[in-house]
């Protein structure tokens, strides 16, 4: 057992497979691991991007470029049924959405896309609920009758965000807050509570922080790390089928497989 490299052959009663996943190939991460491993007999589940931006149909993002929401809450929503959902901080870019929470979301929308189709959905005012958003717009309609709409409402949202959220919600922005509708004031709330964005995909594996997928953790020792299909081989960190939510969670599944396969490994167990 051992390892060929362009140096000469290397070889020791064990070897550690740490070739990492193929996200961020400039490090030498290009995916060489799991094909390593698909030779040695190990099953490779689909590796996909993680952690990733999201790409959106819509056209406007690009004039929200750089444009971060703090304290919203963002969702899934494939073939009409709302999935998971994330509260905190997410950003638009000249081709859809990233931050935080639209990293954590990411890995579930590339397996729901795989269905059908997804949509984000984000709630601008999540402590407020639904009632309560159209009272807080009563208030400021009544408080602010003769201002104009495109005005009003960056009380409630970014200032570079409204133009675009009235276009969507067929309102004029010129028009003044007494002479909305009910009906526009219950579509302004419902839209506060609830904008859709479509998702057409995720930004390259290559742009990815981690890649989801990878040796199946059937075959793996769990107490070693050890092939179970070939004895002498360990893995470790994301080569293996594991990944977790953004926060340092992968960073410590790398650590700490990776000390437990070095220990393993030296001890000959």
């Amino acid at each position: 057992m051992g390892v060929r490299t362009d140096s000469g052959e290397f070889h020791a009663p064990r070897v550690i497979l740490a070739a990492g996943g193929a996200s961020y190939p400039l490090t030498g991460s290009t995916g060489d691991g799991y094909r390593m491993a698909e030779k040695l007999g190990h099953t490779i589940a689909p590796i996909r991007p993680a952690l990733v931006p999201l790409e959106t149909r819509e056209k406007f993002v690009r004039d929200l470029q750089g444009l971060t929401l703090k304290n919203v809450k963002a969702a899934l929503l494939s073939s009409g049924h709302r999935g998971t959902e994330e509260f905190g901080e997410m950003l638009f870019t000249h081709f859809g959405v990233s931050g935080p929470i639209i990293l954590t979301l990411s890995g579930d929308a590339v397996e729901e896309m795989g269905r059908g189709n997804v949509e984000l959905t984000v709630d601008f005012k999540p402590a407020l609920s639904l009632e309560q958003v159209e009272g807080r717009l009563i208030r400021e309609f009544q408080a602010h009758s003769r201002k104009q709409m495109g005005t009003i409402l960056t009380h409630l949202l970014p200032l570079r965000l409204v133009p675009i959220f009235l276009r969507r919600a067929q309102i004029d922005p010129h028009s003044r807050g007494g002479e909305i509708r009910s009906d526009q004031r219950k579509q302004l709330a419902s839209s506060l509570k609830d904008w859709r964005l479509r998702v057409k995909g995720p930004r390259p594996i290559e742009e990815a922080i981690i890649t989801a997928g990878g040796v199946s953790v059937r075959e793996i020792h769990p107490v070693t790390l050890e092939s179970k299909i070939v004895k002498g081989i360990f893995f470790c960190g994301e080569v293996i089928d594991v990944d977790g939510k953004t926060g340092g969670y992968n960073l410590q599944e790398a650590f700490s497989t990776g000390w437990v396969a070095g220990e393993a490994a030296a001890k000959g167990t």
